[in-house]
Formats: structure tokens, C-alpha cells, sequence
């Protein structure tokens, strides 16, 4: 039986654990998958914790949380990962390969769990008779050696596959910048290259298009990560400041 306080705890934090698990599902945005399993992981720790596996909590939140899943989120974060990139077939039949996959994988996981017996609990008292530490390593680097080191090996081929499946081979060499310049000039558009973001926009950032002579917002100095993210900053607070400016400049040349 749990004390009061582990009730509350369990309570408050299996709702915001569930929600999380959820959301790593049905999310479009990639980032937000990392942040949603973030928040799982960190819940399980105080779990764990509240449990008195101290030493198994604080990895669990350092590890896992402050070290792995926020590695993912900044890669996602850099090479702008969206939910259309999904639906790119990299490699031949790999989706349908991947279903039967992950069917078989399931099959195997019911059978495994309908099949598991538990023995009667010992206690925590017992359990971390020898300190929390050695408990965990006693399991880990003596009754569970070999599960351990194959789901060690598993987790490595895991990424490896993930790096050969979301590889996409060039078929033609990349272009140069003369290549790139003798293009523009035979199609006879964009001249003087593409517009940089941040010009005549009263701000120099990534986020902010262009703005062309007339005022009108230029599409081709924004980067497609910016754009599929939904975070491009709106030109027309911009645009009026703009002509607030060519208001008081006229104004000024009447007088």
C-alpha cells in the first residue's frame, strides 16, 4: 500500500505521463514528439524516486532527458525535420517492410507479456539493503549481463538503421556557385541572387522576409524549414513602419 503523498504523486503525474505518450502519437511536429517524450521521461524519474530508486530517478532524468532526448531535439531543431519528410520513401518498400516489422514485433510482445509471472515483491528495504547503486548494478551486471549487452547492441543497430534509412543518396554531383550563377542568368531570373532575409526590414534575422521595393514580402528569402514551422514573422509591422518613415521624410521636404 502507498502512503498519501505516493498517491498524489502517481495521480497528478500518470495523467501528464499519458497526455505525453499521446502526444508523442499524434503531433505533427517533430520538436514537439522530443519535448512530449521529454515530459514522460521526466516523470518516470520522479517516479522512481518517489519509489526509492534515488540513483535510478536522477539517471533517468540526467541521462535520458537532460542528455539524449534534448541531443534529438537540437538536431531536429537544426535540420528542420517536418511531418512531410515521413512520407518520403528513401529506400524501396521499406514502409511496407517496416509494417510487417513492427506487426511481428508485437505478436512477439503480447505473447512475451501474456507469458511473464511475477514472483511475491521483496520490498524496497530489501532491495536497496546495499545502497540503490548496488542494487541496480548487481541486476544489471549480474542476473541481466546478457540483456543488458544485447539491448546495448540493439539500441546501436536501431541508430545505424535510422542513419541508412533517412540517408538520401545524390544522384547528380551538388552544383557550384558558378554553376548556380550560369543558371540564373540562362533562366534570367534572380540576377543578383536570391534576396537575403532581413533586408529593408528594419530587422537582420533568419526569420524575417525580405521586403522588395513595393513593400511586398519576398518568399525566396525564406528558408522551407522556417516556412514548414510555421515560424516566419509577419513583414507588415514592418511595411507600416515603413511608410511612417516616408510619411515623416515627405512631411519634412514640404516644410
Amino acid at each position: 500500500m502507498t502512503s498519501g503523498g505516493e498517491a498524489v504523486l502517481f495521480w497528478v503525474l500518470a495523467p501528464i505521463s499519458v497526455l505525453g505518450a499521446l502526444g508523442l502519437i499524434f503531433v505533427k511536429k517533430a520538436v514537439h514528439v522530443a519535448l512530449c517524450v521529454a515530459v514522460v521521461m521526466i516523470n518516470l524519474g520522479v517516479l522512481y524516486i518517489a519509489q526509492g530508486a534515488d540513483f535510478l530517478g536522477i539517471v533517468q532524468i540526467f541521462v535520458y532527458t537532460g542528455a539524449v532526448m534534448m541531443l534529438f531535439l537540437f538536431v531536429l531543431m537544426l535540420i528542420g525535420v517536418t511531418s512531410a519528410d515521413s512520407l518520403v520513401e528513401t529506400i524501396k518498400g521499406q514502409k511496407v517492410a517496416g509494417l510487417l516489422l513492427s506487426a511481428g514485433l508485437g505478436l512477439v510482445l503480447v505473447a512475451a507479456v501474456g507469458s511473464v509471472t511475477f514472483a511475491t515483491p521483496i520490498g524496497l528495504t530489501q532491495a536497496n539493503a546495499e545502497g540503490n547503486v548496488t542494487g541496480v548494478a548487481n541486476l544489471i551486471f549480474g542476473k541481466y549481463v546478457w540483456v543488458f549487452e544485447v539491448t546495448s547492441a540493439l539500441l546501436i543497430v536501431a541508430a545505424l538503421g535510422a542513419m541508412v534509412m533517412a540517408h538520401r543518396e545524390r544522384l547528380t554531383p551538388r552544383p557550384t556557385q558558378r554553376q548556380w550563377s550560369e543558371r540564373r542568368f540562362r533562366r534570367g531570373k534572380n540576377l543578383a541572387g536570391l534576396p537575403v532575409p532581413g533586408v529593408y526590414a528594419r530587422r537582420n534575422a533568419v526569420d524575417t522576409p525580405a521586403l522588395l521595393p513595393d513593400g511586398t514580402p519576398s518568399e525566396l528569402s525564406l528558408s522551407r524549414v522556417f516556412a514548414a514551422r510555421d515560424q516566419v514573422t509577419s513583414p507588415k509591422g514592418f511595411v507600416e513602419v515603413e511608410k511612417a518613415r516616408e510619411g515623416e521624410i515627405e512631411e519634412g521636404s514640404n516644410r
